[in-house]
């Protein structure tokens, strides 16, 4: 049997999967990085794929302009969900799929960055990605880099997770997909640039960036067991064969063989 096949979209450098793309490895899955800042061209579909992550950026779920290739990630995500098949999308990619499924996502009047905690709603107990976390006791904390917010999710969407400053943290769509606001993907290395390049917003917040990574490290023992273990859960619902979405037979088009 072959190894599964996911596909990793990074918007820009320094975002890439971190400690989420090492465990998925470690777990067996194969990992194809497309990265479209850089020139990598977007499949049209998910055909060669069987789950998709969305990583994170600082751009907005609409700012084409800047990046061209967000319709293309929209739409990936729109045939995702259509084909529930196994996606996890991470604080942009979950914006991106709020549009891209019909939700709203706005300025959040408080921004979230660095280590906050996550309170999860029932439903997320007996979720298939969440569940473990709840059942594993003691409180959820996790990175957050975020100056905008999912208001009205996309009809059918299921809430799995809150904050105090942001109302939807994370959402189930069908039986598969995920969004997820925070950062289950990364640690303190990982985001040392991040306050290198937003220490404007981050002074307008009242934060210094030495003292938002430091917190992170702080807590790594902690955060890289936890989100660790989400990584392992995610890539073994990729895995069950339950979870195997039929590949979309192809259409003959007339005329050609």
């Amino acid at each position: 049997m072959s190894a599964a096949r996911v596909l990793v979209v990074e918007h820009e450098d320094g975002t890439g999967p971190a400690q989420v793309g090492e465990r998925l490895a470690e777990q067996g899955l194969l990992t194809q990085m497309c990265r479209p800042w850089a020139g990598d061209a977007l499949p049209r579909n998910l055909d060669d794929h069987d789950a998709l992550l969305v990583l994170g950026g600082s751009m907005g779920p609409h700012d084409d302009e800047r990046a061209p290739w967000l319709p293309a990630v929209r739409e990936l995500l729109r045939q995702a969900v259509a084909r529930d098949l196994p996606t996890l999308a991470i604080c942009l990619g979950m914006e991106l799929l709020t549009v891209a499924c019909g939700g709203e996502v706005r300025r959040a009047a408080l921004p979230e960055v660095g280590l906050c905690e996550l309170m999860p709603l029932q439903e997320a107990v007996e979720d298939r990605l969440f569940g473990s976390l709840t059942h594993m006791g003691g409180r959820l904390r996790a990175v957050q880099w975020h100056w905008e917010e999912s208001g009205t999710l996309p009809d059918g969407a299921v809430p799995l997770v809150t904050s105090e400053r942001c109302a939807h943290q994370s959402y189930r769509i069908g039986t598969s997909v995920w969004g997820v606001q925070f950062h289950p993907e990364v640690l303190a290395d990982d985001i040392r640039t991040w306050g290198t390049s937003d220490v404007g917003p981050l002074h307008a917040l009242g934060l210094e960036p030495a003292g938002v990574v430091a917190e992170v490290a702080r807590a790594e023992t902690e955060l890289r067991a936890l989100w660790g273990a989400f990584a392992e859960q995610w890539a073994a619902i990729v895995t069950d064969p339950a979870t195997a979405v039929p590949a979309v037979p192809a259409v003959p088009t007339p005329g050609r063989r």
